[in-house]
Protein backbone atom coordinates (compact mmCIF):
# COMPACT_ATOMS: atom_id res chain seq x y z
CA UNK A 1 0.00 0.00 0.00
CA UNK A 2 1.27 3.41 -1.44
CA UNK A 3 1.58 6.26 1.50
CA UNK A 4 1.90 9.53 0.14
CA UNK A 5 4.38 11.73 2.07
CA UNK A 6 2.06 14.65 2.30
CA UNK A 7 -2.02 15.14 1.48
CA UNK A 8 -2.19 18.55 0.81
CA UNK A 9 -2.29 19.30 -3.15
CA UNK A 10 0.35 22.02 -4.69
CA UNK A 11 -1.31 25.69 -6.11
CA UNK A 12 -0.33 24.14 -9.27
CA UNK A 13 -3.18 21.55 -8.62
CA UNK A 14 -6.78 20.91 -8.19
CA UNK A 15 -9.36 18.25 -7.56
CA UNK A 16 -12.15 17.74 -9.42
CA UNK A 17 -14.21 15.28 -11.77
CA UNK A 18 -12.99 14.34 -15.25
CA UNK A 19 -15.87 13.70 -17.52
CA UNK A 20 -15.76 10.96 -19.61
CA UNK A 21 -17.47 8.62 -22.56
CA UNK A 22 -17.47 5.79 -19.41
CA UNK A 23 -18.55 8.10 -16.51
CA UNK A 24 -17.24 10.31 -13.86
CA UNK A 25 -13.78 9.96 -12.24
CA UNK A 26 -11.79 11.52 -9.20
CA UNK A 27 -8.65 13.32 -10.46
CA UNK A 28 -6.00 15.61 -9.26
CA UNK A 29 -5.20 18.29 -12.43
CA UNK A 30 -1.83 19.88 -12.03
CA UNK A 31 -0.97 22.35 -14.70
CA UNK A 32 1.85 24.14 -15.35
CA UNK A 33 1.98 28.23 -15.97
CA UNK A 34 2.40 28.14 -19.87
CA UNK A 35 0.75 25.99 -22.41
CA UNK A 36 1.82 22.19 -21.56
CA UNK A 37 4.22 20.59 -23.75
CA UNK A 38 1.91 17.40 -22.98
CA UNK A 39 -0.08 15.79 -20.62
CA UNK A 40 0.67 13.05 -18.38
CA UNK A 41 -2.06 10.51 -16.96
CA UNK A 42 -0.89 8.80 -13.64
CA UNK A 43 -2.83 5.52 -12.86
CA UNK A 44 -2.71 4.17 -9.45
CA UNK A 45 -1.79 0.52 -8.25
CA UNK A 46 -3.22 -1.82 -6.06
CA UNK A 47 -4.90 -0.28 -2.91
CA UNK A 48 -3.47 2.81 -4.34
CA UNK A 49 -5.12 6.08 -5.38
CA UNK A 50 -4.85 9.01 -6.89
CA UNK A 51 -3.00 10.75 -3.80
CA UNK A 52 -0.17 8.24 -4.10
CA UNK A 53 1.28 10.31 -6.87
CA UNK A 54 0.68 13.82 -5.31
CA UNK A 55 4.46 14.51 -4.79
CA UNK A 56 4.88 14.57 -8.32
CA UNK A 57 2.13 16.78 -9.71
CA UNK A 58 4.44 19.80 -9.11
CA UNK A 59 7.95 19.30 -10.58
CA UNK A 60 6.33 17.82 -13.41
CA UNK A 61 3.95 20.68 -13.54
CA UNK A 62 7.19 22.47 -13.35
CA UNK A 63 8.87 20.98 -16.18
CA UNK A 64 6.14 21.77 -18.22
CA UNK A 65 3.73 18.99 -18.29
CA UNK A 66 -0.10 18.77 -17.11
CA UNK A 67 -0.34 15.60 -14.40
CA UNK A 68 -3.72 14.17 -14.35
CA UNK A 69 -3.98 11.42 -11.35
CA UNK A 70 -6.85 9.22 -11.58
CA UNK A 71 -9.14 7.04 -9.13
CA UNK A 72 -10.23 4.61 -11.17
CA UNK A 73 -13.39 2.87 -10.87
CA UNK A 74 -14.21 1.24 -7.40
CA UNK A 75 -11.41 3.20 -5.82
CA UNK A 76 -11.24 5.54 -3.37
CA UNK A 77 -13.32 9.24 -4.60
CA UNK A 78 -14.28 7.11 -7.63
CA UNK A 79 -17.60 5.35 -7.64
CA UNK A 80 -17.95 1.58 -8.92
CA UNK A 81 -20.39 -1.46 -8.73
CA UNK A 82 -20.50 -3.94 -6.37
CA UNK A 83 -20.12 -6.32 -9.15
CA UNK A 84 -16.48 -7.97 -9.80
CA UNK A 85 -17.04 -8.56 -13.64
CA UNK A 86 -17.32 -4.69 -13.67
CA UNK A 87 -13.46 -4.67 -12.82
CA UNK A 88 -12.15 -7.08 -15.51
CA UNK A 89 -9.26 -6.26 -16.70
CA UNK A 90 -10.37 -5.52 -19.90
CA UNK A 91 -12.79 -3.21 -18.73
CA UNK A 92 -10.37 -1.18 -16.52
CA UNK A 93 -8.09 -0.46 -19.74
CA UNK A 94 -11.49 0.74 -21.52
CA UNK A 95 -11.43 3.16 -18.92
CA UNK A 96 -7.82 4.47 -19.04
CA UNK A 97 -8.58 4.45 -22.96
CA UNK A 98 -11.54 6.85 -22.28
CA UNK A 99 -9.93 9.19 -19.79
CA UNK A 100 -7.02 9.79 -22.37
CA UNK A 101 -9.69 10.85 -25.11
CA UNK A 102 -10.85 13.08 -22.29
CA UNK A 103 -7.48 14.73 -22.19
CA UNK A 104 -7.10 15.29 -25.77
CA UNK A 105 -5.35 12.22 -26.47
CA UNK A 106 -1.15 12.13 -26.85
CA UNK A 107 -0.97 11.45 -23.78
CA UNK A 108 1.93 10.42 -22.11
CA UNK A 109 0.52 7.04 -19.84
CA UNK A 110 1.76 5.89 -16.56
CA UNK A 111 0.79 2.92 -14.65
CA UNK A 112 2.19 2.20 -11.34
CA UNK A 113 2.36 -1.79 -10.04
CA UNK A 114 -1.39 -2.80 -10.67
CA UNK A 115 -2.18 0.35 -12.72
CA UNK A 116 0.79 -0.61 -14.91
CA UNK A 117 -1.15 -3.82 -15.84
CA UNK A 118 -4.52 -1.78 -17.07
CA UNK A 119 -2.16 0.36 -18.72
CA UNK A 120 -0.60 -2.48 -20.91
CA UNK A 121 -3.55 -3.45 -21.77
CA UNK A 122 -4.88 -0.42 -22.81
CA UNK A 123 -2.08 0.12 -25.17
CA UNK A 124 -2.62 -3.65 -26.69
CA UNK A 125 -6.06 -2.50 -27.34
CA UNK A 126 -5.22 1.29 -28.87
CA UNK A 127 -2.22 2.73 -28.65
CA UNK A 128 -3.07 5.50 -30.74
CA UNK A 129 -4.07 7.79 -27.83
CA UNK A 130 -0.89 7.75 -26.42
CA UNK A 131 2.45 9.61 -26.83
CA UNK A 132 4.41 7.17 -24.79
CA UNK A 133 4.02 4.77 -22.12
CA UNK A 134 6.10 3.86 -18.23
CA UNK A 135 5.76 1.02 -16.43
CA UNK A 136 6.31 1.83 -12.45
CA UNK A 137 7.30 -0.79 -10.13
CA UNK A 138 5.62 -3.15 -12.05
CA UNK A 139 6.40 -6.54 -13.41
CA UNK A 140 5.77 -8.56 -17.03
CA UNK A 141 3.59 -11.01 -15.60
CA UNK A 142 2.33 -11.83 -12.36
CA UNK A 143 3.62 -11.18 -8.88
CA UNK A 144 5.77 -13.34 -6.89
CA UNK A 145 4.75 -16.23 -5.16
CA UNK A 146 5.18 -14.62 -1.34
CA UNK A 147 2.65 -11.72 -2.81
CA UNK A 148 0.22 -14.28 -4.60
CA UNK A 149 -0.50 -16.08 -1.12
CA UNK A 150 0.01 -12.57 0.69
CA UNK A 151 -3.17 -11.42 -2.18
CA UNK A 152 -5.09 -14.42 -1.95
CA UNK A 153 -5.78 -14.33 1.98
CA UNK A 154 -6.92 -10.40 1.16
CA UNK A 155 -9.42 -11.77 -1.49
CA UNK A 156 -10.59 -14.49 0.83
CA UNK A 157 -11.04 -12.45 3.89
CA UNK A 158 -12.72 -9.44 1.79
CA UNK A 159 -14.95 -12.49 0.59
CA UNK A 160 -16.01 -13.30 4.44
CA UNK A 161 -15.87 -10.13 6.81
CA UNK A 162 -16.40 -6.51 5.94
CA UNK A 163 -14.02 -3.57 4.85
CA UNK A 164 -13.57 -2.37 8.24
CA UNK A 165 -12.26 -5.68 10.40
CA UNK A 166 -10.55 -6.39 6.99
CA UNK A 167 -8.42 -3.15 8.00
CA UNK A 168 -8.04 -4.19 11.42
CA UNK A 169 -6.80 -7.37 10.73
CA UNK A 170 -4.39 -6.10 8.09
CA UNK A 171 -3.28 -3.40 10.65
CA UNK A 172 -2.72 -6.03 12.86
CA UNK A 173 -0.10 -8.66 10.59
CA UNK A 174 1.84 -5.85 9.38
CA UNK A 175 2.65 -4.55 13.18
CA UNK A 176 3.39 -8.12 13.94
CA UNK A 177 5.40 -8.45 10.70
CA UNK A 178 7.48 -5.06 10.35
CA UNK A 179 7.34 -2.71 13.30
CA UNK A 180 7.36 0.86 11.97
CA UNK A 181 6.67 4.54 13.78
CA UNK A 182 3.33 4.86 13.42
CA UNK A 183 1.86 6.86 10.60
CA UNK A 184 1.05 10.47 11.27
CA UNK A 185 -2.61 10.67 12.45
CA UNK A 186 -3.58 12.67 9.29
CA UNK A 187 -1.76 9.82 6.97
CA UNK A 188 -3.18 7.02 8.74
CA UNK A 189 -6.69 8.62 8.31
CA UNK A 190 -6.80 9.10 5.31
CA UNK A 191 -4.91 5.50 4.51
CA UNK A 192 -8.33 4.30 6.10
CA UNK A 193 -10.25 6.38 4.31
CA UNK A 194 -8.92 5.05 1.25
CA UNK A 195 -9.18 1.70 1.80
CA UNK A 196 -13.21 2.20 3.42
CA UNK A 197 -13.68 3.77 0.58
CA UNK A 198 -12.59 1.58 -2.38
CA UNK A 199 -15.45 -1.29 -3.62
CA UNK A 200 -14.20 -4.60 -2.24
CA UNK A 201 -15.26 -6.78 -5.39
CA UNK A 202 -12.86 -3.97 -7.16
CA UNK A 203 -10.00 -5.09 -4.47
CA UNK A 204 -11.40 -9.12 -5.13
CA UNK A 205 -10.91 -8.45 -9.12
CA UNK A 206 -7.64 -6.61 -9.36
CA UNK A 207 -6.58 -8.79 -6.92
CA UNK A 208 -7.03 -12.42 -8.78
CA UNK A 209 -5.83 -10.46 -12.04
CA UNK A 210 -2.23 -9.92 -9.81
CA UNK A 211 -2.02 -13.30 -9.09
CA UNK A 212 -2.89 -14.64 -12.24
CA UNK A 213 -1.31 -12.04 -15.35
CA UNK A 214 0.17 -13.68 -18.05
CA UNK A 215 3.24 -12.58 -19.70
CA UNK A 216 2.43 -10.07 -22.48
CA UNK A 217 5.78 -8.31 -23.16
CA UNK A 218 6.03 -10.01 -26.36
CA UNK A 219 2.92 -8.39 -27.55
CA UNK A 220 3.72 -5.04 -25.87
CA UNK A 221 7.53 -5.31 -27.35
CA UNK A 222 5.77 -5.39 -31.00
CA UNK A 223 3.63 -1.63 -30.15
CA UNK A 224 5.70 1.08 -32.14
CA UNK A 225 5.61 3.55 -28.62
CA UNK A 226 8.50 4.59 -26.63
CA UNK A 227 8.67 2.79 -23.37
CA UNK A 228 9.69 3.22 -19.80
CA UNK A 229 10.39 0.77 -17.07
CA UNK A 230 11.23 2.59 -13.70
CA UNK A 231 11.06 0.59 -10.41
CA UNK A 232 12.83 1.28 -6.88
CA UNK A 233 16.47 -0.52 -5.83
CA UNK A 234 14.36 -3.16 -4.27
CA UNK A 235 10.49 -4.33 -4.87
CA UNK A 236 8.58 -6.91 -2.88
CA UNK A 237 5.99 -7.17 -5.87
CA UNK A 238 8.24 -8.29 -8.53
CA UNK A 239 12.24 -9.22 -8.54
CA UNK A 240 13.80 -6.56 -9.97
CA UNK A 241 16.04 -8.32 -11.75
CA UNK A 242 12.75 -9.42 -13.84
CA UNK A 243 12.18 -5.73 -14.97
CA UNK A 244 15.47 -5.63 -15.84
CA UNK A 245 15.30 -8.02 -18.05
CA UNK A 246 11.50 -6.85 -19.39
CA UNK A 247 12.64 -3.29 -20.16
CA UNK A 248 15.38 -4.93 -22.67
CA UNK A 249 12.86 -7.02 -24.37
CA UNK A 250 10.61 -4.50 -24.77
CA UNK A 251 13.68 -1.87 -25.93
CA UNK A 252 12.62 0.51 -22.96
CA UNK A 253 14.46 2.79 -21.22
CA UNK A 254 15.34 1.87 -18.06
CA UNK A 255 15.75 4.01 -14.43
CA UNK A 256 15.93 2.19 -10.91
CA UNK A 257 15.53 5.22 -7.93
CA UNK A 258 18.37 4.38 -5.72
CA UNK A 259 16.46 4.28 -1.92
CA UNK A 260 13.15 3.64 -3.18
CA UNK A 261 11.16 0.51 -3.04
CA UNK A 262 8.11 -0.75 -4.32
CA UNK A 263 6.50 3.21 -4.40
CA UNK A 264 9.32 5.67 -5.75
CA UNK A 265 6.82 8.05 -6.71
CA UNK A 266 6.37 8.48 -2.82
CA UNK A 267 9.12 7.46 -1.58
CA UNK A 268 11.60 9.46 -3.80
CA UNK A 269 9.95 11.21 -5.57
CA UNK A 270 12.32 14.24 -6.58
CA UNK A 271 14.47 11.83 -8.84
CA UNK A 272 11.51 9.92 -9.79
CA UNK A 273 10.15 13.22 -11.28
CA UNK A 274 13.05 14.00 -13.10
CA UNK A 275 13.50 10.76 -14.59
CA UNK A 276 10.26 10.72 -16.29
CA UNK A 277 10.94 14.33 -17.68
CA UNK A 278 13.86 13.10 -19.09
CA UNK A 279 12.31 10.10 -20.80
CA UNK A 280 9.44 12.10 -21.96
CA UNK A 281 11.87 14.34 -23.64
CA UNK A 282 13.90 12.29 -24.93
CA UNK A 283 10.73 10.17 -26.38
CA UNK A 284 10.96 12.86 -29.45
CA UNK A 285 7.11 13.55 -28.62
CA UNK A 286 6.76 14.85 -25.46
Amino acid sequence: MSRPPFLTLPPCARAHRLSTSRGEFAVHDARPTAPPRGTVLLVPGFTGSKEDFIALLEPVAAAGYRAVAVDGRGQHETEGPRDEAAYAQAELAEDVLAQAAALGGGVHLLGHSLGGLVSRAAVLADASPFRSLTLMSCGPAAISAAQQERTRRLIAALGAYDMGAVWLEMRRADAESAPAAPAPPELDAFLRRRWMGTVPEQLMATGRQLTSEPDRTAELAAVPLPKHVLSGAVDYAWPVPSMDVMAKELSAVRTVVQGAEHSPNAERPGPTAEALVRFWEVSGRG
